[in-house]
C-alpha cells in the first residue's frame, strides 16, 4: 500500500473529495486506489524539506534532514522519487532514489558518498530500517496496492478502516495492518501493523495535515515501534507542487551530482 506522503492526476483528486462528502464508498479497494492517489500522486510533481527525529528506546536523539523531489511520468502510473540528505554529517550527500509503478515493484537504490556506491535495495531489504529510523524503506517509498487484498471494516461519520492482508505472507514481517482513512481528504491517517499473535507491534500515525496548493497534505506524521519503545517523527516543511521539474532531475547523473538549483 502506498501510505505516507507525498503524491497523477489533480481532477481525479478534486473529484473524489468533492465525492466522498456524500454518500460513503462501499468497495475496499477502490477505496485504497484513491487514497494511494492523494497520498502519493498529488500534482504532477512536487518537493519538500523534511526532518526526521529518531528516538531510541533509551530516550537518545538523532536528526536527519532531507529534500525530496518527486515527479510523475507522462504514462500517469510511473513516478520518480529522489531523497537527499543534507545532514548529519555521516548521511551528507546520501541520496535515495526510488522508480514507482502501478501494478509492479518498484526500483529502489541508495548511494552511499563515502564509498562512491550505488546500492539496489532487494525487495528482500524494503522492509528494513531507512537511514536508522523506525521507517523503512517501503514507508518512504510506498508498499504497491497490488500485494495486497483488502476488506473494509468499518465506516464511520469521518472515517474508513480497512484491513490489508498480504497476497504473499512469507515475504513480510506481519500478518496484516489496519489503515485509517480520512473520508474528507482521502489521506491515510493511521496504519496498525499486526504479527502472527494478533498483537499490534508496529504504529503509524499522522499528526498534521494541512491543505496546500489545493492538496491536502500530511505536515507531520510519527511511526513508533511498540516492542522497542522507540519511534521517530517525520516533519515536512516548505511543500510545493506543479515545479515543472525536469526528466533530468531523476537521473542516474543526480546521485552524485545533486540538482542544486531545486533542492534551495
Amino acid at each position: 500500500m502506498k501510505w505516507l506522503n507525498l503524491i497523477t492526476a489533480p481532477a481525479l483528486t478534486l473529484l473524489a473529495l468533492a465525492a466522498h462528502g456524500t454518500e460513503p464508498m462501499t468497495d475496499a479497494r477502490a477505496i485504497v486506489e484513491e487514497a494511494e492517489q492523494v497520498a502519493f500522486y498529488s500534482g504532477e510533481d512536487g518537493r519538500t524539506e523534511a526532518r526526521m527525529l529518531i528516538t531510541d528506546s533509551q530516550d537518545r536523539r538523532q536528526v536527519r534532514q532531507f529534500s525530496l523531489l518527486r515527479r510523475t511520468r507522462e504514462d500517469g502510473r510511473t513516478q520518480d522519487m529522489m531523497v537527499f540528505f543534507s545532514r548529519p554529517a555521516d548521511v551528507r550527500n546520501t541520496v535515495f532514489r526510488v522508480i514507482k509503478r502501478v501494478g509492479t515493484e518498484d526500483d529502489r537504490w541508495l548511494y552511499l558518498p563515502g564509498l562512491d556506491l550505488v546500492k539496489r535495495i532487494s525487495a528482500g531489504d524494503k522492509r528494513t530500517s531507512f537511514v536508522g529510523s523506525h521507517f523503512y524503506y517501503e514507508d518512504v517509498s510506498g508498499r504497491n496496492t497490488q500485494l495486497d487484498n483488502y476488506e473494509l471494516l468499518e465506516t464511520t461519520e469521518r472515517t474508513y478502516r480497512l484491513k490489508g492482508t498480504p497476497k504473499a505472507p512469507d515475504t513480510v514481517e506481519f500478518d496484516h495492518y489496519i489503515v485509517t482513512i480520512d473520508r474528507e481528504t482521502m489521506l491515510p491517517v493511521g496504519t496498525d501493523y499486526i504479527n502472527a499473535r494478533g498483537e499490534t507491534y508496529r504504529q503509524m500515525e499522522v499528526l498534521k495535515v494541512e491543505t496546500i496548493e489545493g492538496y491536502p497534505t500530511v505536515l507531520h506524521s510519527v511511526m513508533r515501534d511498540l516492542e522497542s519503545g522507540g519511534q521517530t517523527e517525520m516533519q515536512f516543511r516548505n511543500v510545493a507542487y506543479d515545479l515543472g521539474l525536469p526528466e533530468s532531475v531523476f537521473s542516474e547523473r543526480s546521485l552524485r551530482n545533486p540538482p542544486t538549483e531545486w533542492l534551495d
